[in-house]
């Protein structure tokens, strides 16, 4: 399984798209320091999303994104000239600077608020109830592929903060966000087995004692 850092190494642009039966065919300029021994078959995440690449010319990309990912993900409202973030796999040995991810989304969260303390931004994210339970100050998480950190998590309200630097915002997309867009949510996967493993725990131990 191929994996990925949470540390975007550039942002891409779409460049052309064609829409088909049940997918869609996007084209995607690379930056050229990410175009290295690119193959087909080669996974690169964009917005956090694994994406297979089936064609490729120069620093341009082809892939296809069934049905499923375009209703789950972020990716089904790119347009021509929209930018993503860009991370290639990693390779053996790599220097792991975020948190390991897989690429494949768990759901999308919506940017409700956005403060700009001096040299500072703080964006608040509003996430389904379902999967706040993995959500918790000082964890981590994966927004369009960008490994950070979770600030005030409010299970009440259902929302969480993360606190980004200047160099975050120059390097990724988050410096063109604006309050109402969504972006790509990937839980911490040990987070994720810890809250399911203490939870099936209780639970069948409740049982038991009923």
């Amino acid at each position: 399984m191929d994996m990925f850092t949470g540390i975007i190494k550039g942002v891409g642009e779409i460049v052309a798209l064609e829409v088909k039966t049940g997918l869609v065919s996007y084209q995607l300029k690379l930056p050229k320091e990410l175009t290295n021994n690119i193959e087909i078959g080669a996974s690169i995440a964009v917005d956090g999303v694994c994406i297979t690449v089936v064609s490729h010319q120069d620093d341009l990309v082809t892939f296809d994104l069934m049905q499923e990912s375009l209703n789950l993900t972020t990716l089904g409202q790119l347009n021509k000239g929209s930018k993503v973030n860009i991370e290639r796999s990693a390779q053996a040995g790599v220097e792991v600077g975020g948190h390991i991810l897989s690429g494949h989304v768990d759901c999308t969260a919506k940017i409700i608020d956005i403060t700009k303390p001096e040299n500072n931004c703080v964006f608040t994210f509003e996430v389904q109830k379902d999967w706040m339970k993995y959500i918790f100050s000082k964890g981590f998480v994966a927004l369009n592929g960008t490994s950070l950190t979770i600030t005030d998590a409010n299970k009440s309200n259902n929302t969480f903060k993360v606190w980004f630097i200047p160099e975050t915002l120059r390097a990724t997309t988050f410096g063109l966000k604006n309050i109402g867009d969504k972006v790509n949510l990937e839980v911490e996967r040990n987070t994720q087995v810890i809250v399911d493993t203490v939870r099936d725990y209780l639970a069948e131990n409740i049982k038991n004692l009923i």
